[in-house]
């Protein structure tokens, strides 16, 4: 059953990204990693605020160097082991305090998961050029700890 929640008008900013990647782990395992686990693969220790539900917030740093780096956004849509999307709000070397949207789909191909990965609604092209570096490492880090799930 699909679930979805108003989703931030992103018509005025039109910088956006996508990254697919195969992965070891089942969509099942993804669909929980992406909507309960955070801790596991991509958040501090400690720091993770998370039901995964629709319209539910989220808050979770992650730690680089020293420094503390706070996400949170909501749940705009969930599709058991299909489909998560959510919005994505980061400060000054992130998304700049700009409410973006993510969307993750997964699918199954052969024995691996496809994972499609957009990013909308970035600011400017600074903020998406840094996430479009960072995401590929981010989904190979938690193909890494999920693999063996």
């Amino acid at each position: 059953m699909t679930m979805a929640a108003n989703a931030p008008d992103l018509t005025s900013r039109l910088f956006n990204l996508s990254v697919d990647r195969l992965m070891t782990a089942s969509p099942e395992v993804l669909y929980k990693a992406w909507t309960k686990q955070f801790d596991r693969w991509f958040a501090a220790p400690g720091t993770l605020i998370m039901e995964g539900l629709v319209n539910t917030p989220f808050f979770f740093e992650t730690r680089h160097e020293e420094q503390r780096y706070p996400h949170y956004g909501r749940f705009l849509s969930l599709e058991q082991d299909r489909l998560v999307e959510l919005t994505w709000v980061t400060g000054a070397g992130g998304t700049k305090g700009a409410e973006t949207v993510v969307r993750v789909e997964f699918e199954i191909q052969g024995s691996a998961t496809l994972l499609r990965l957009f990013h909308a609604g970035f600011p400017d092209a600074e903020s998406r050029d840094r996430h479009e570096q960072a995401w590929p490492m981010v989904l190979a880090q938690l193909d890494k700890v999920m693999a063996a799930e």
